[in-house]
């Protein structure tokens, strides 16, 4: 598998950082996460990211992304973030934060610097603990 893929990440620190999630770093793996932490922080749906594989010549399935994903958000290398219905946006960012959500863009940025104050959670059923709180605040533009 020959690849093309602009990114300032290099190869033998995302064998690295895979290796330290306790996942073993195949070609697959290695090459998708080249496309996803190549350009900072970002939120991806599954299908984005098969695209990009696509465009870079990468031979990978939806399923083989989708797959792949959810090992990386399992290994703590990416967040799940909900938003549209069942579509789902994985998250290179891990930290606790929050995002706002353009509506009819299917957009997902992240809010920073800004404090959000959740209170009155409900208490956590006997034995769980509220572990994170997310934030989705839905926008569009203004209507003239």
């Amino acid at each position: 598998m020959h690849l093309h893929i602009e990114s300032d990440v290099s190869i033998p620190s995302l064998e690295e950082k895979l290796r330290k999630a306790g996942l073993r770093p195949t070609r697959q793996r290695i090459a998708l996460a080249q496309l996803l932490f190549a350009k900072g922080d970002r939120h991806l749906a599954a299908e984005e990211l098969h695209e990009e594989a696509e465009r870079a010549g990468v031979p990978v399935s939806l399923a083989t992304v989708y797959n792949t994903l959810h090992q990386f958000t399992q290994a703590g290398m990416l967040r799940i973030l909900s938003v549209e219905g069942a579509k789902t946006y994985f998250d290179t960012n891990i930290s606790d934060h929050h995002h706002f959500f353009v509506e009819g863009e299917n957009r997902v940025f992240d809010i920073c610097d800004a404090p959000i104050r959740v209170v009155d959670l409900p208490e956590p059923p006997e034995g769980m603990e509220i572990c994170n709180v997310d934030v989705v605040i839905r926008i569009r533009p203004k209507s003239q």
